[in-house]
């Protein structure tokens, strides 16, 4: 059953979604770009902590409230993790006003007709129940478009929606994240083909089953408005893609009915050396910057 206070705020609350849910493969660059090099840990379990610290830091920042931010996407161990003496679930939840969500795709396959589709998840229905059991909202799974191949897309699409019945049948929320890469030649064209491709799915959802959806900032302005304002859809939220802080927040703001989930864009001015007088006025700065964005529209 989802929560109806949850679900509540994450359909009309103003602020953001943090995604703060770097995996394996990703979590050396994070911590690269944080000032911990892969010389200064040995071994996942010594990187893996580094990164909780950092999340938990990021967590307990004065600015980091339900207030501007509406929710935040968990790793798995981040999850499992601990703040302050609570589940890390728990915490956002009660004492920041945060609503968390998980990350459970496992990555992705190799490209093939210009996407990468996410891989197999055969424990799923596992991770799930789990992670309703700790207090999760909702999930977020990434599959990659590169180019504006239209098998591709539908591939990616429908794997997507396959995948978000499941979680819904869990009494979870799914993000649908079918990321157009900012590096695509076809970047436009294969936008137009996902928004074409998500209706249709969409339309086919039954009565009473909501999803989010987690797209690349499109080339056009309000592109995805149709999709914000499709009966079956909580949330339409952006991600980053690798531009810079202002950069998103710029192409952002000319995007309504959208608000920011950033990753990279919310922690690149963020140094372990700092301390936490730098560090919380640091955060709080992009914690503006990026709410404005998601709120303040052009």
């Amino acid at each position: 059953m989802v929560d109806a206070k949850m679900l509540n705020k994450i359909r009309s609350a103003p602020g953001f979604i943090a995604a703060l849910d770097q995996s394996g493969g990703s979590t050396p660059k994070a911590l690269s770009l944080y000032g911990i090099s892969e010389t200064d840990y040995h071994g996942d379990e010594e990187m893996f902590r580094l990164m909780h610290a950092m999340r938990v830091r990021i967590m307990r920042a004065p600015a980091f409230t339900g207030d501007k931010i509406i929710g935040a996407i968990l790793f798995e161990r981040t999850m499992d993790g601990e703040a302050e003496s609570h589940s890390v679930p728990t915490y956002l939840w009660e004492m920041r006003g945060v609503v968390p969500f998980l990350k459970i795709d496992k990555g992705l396959l190799d490209e093939e007709n210009g996407v990468q589709l996410m891989k197999a998840m055969p424990d799923l229905d596992t991770l799930l129940i789990r992670g309703r059991e700790k207090g999760i909202f909702g999930t977020k799974m990434r599959s990659v478009i590169a180019n504006a191949d239209k098998a591709g897309i539908a591939a990616v699409v429908k794997q997507q929606f396959e995948v978000a019945r499941q979680i819904i049948g869990q009494g979870l929320i799914p993000i649908v994240e079918p990321e157009v890469s900012i590096k695509s030649p076809t970047k436009a064209e294969a936008e137009a083909i996902l928004r074409d491709e998500i209706a249709n799915h969409l339309d086919k959802l039954p009565a009473g089953e909501t999803v989010m959806l987690k797209v690349t900032i499109p080339t056009v302005a309000d592109f995805y408005a149709p999709l914000a304002a499709h009966k079956s859809v909580a949330r339409v939220v952006a991600l980053s893609g690798g531009y810079s802080t202002a950069d998103a927040c710029e192409k952002l703001s000319h995007n309504h009915d959208m608000i920011a989930s950033f990753s990279r864009a919310l922690t690149e001015k963020l140094r372990v050396s700092m301390s936490d007088a730098e560090f919380n006025a640091s955060i709080a700065d992009t914690i503006d910057q990026i709410y404005a964005a998601s709120t303040s529209k052009i």
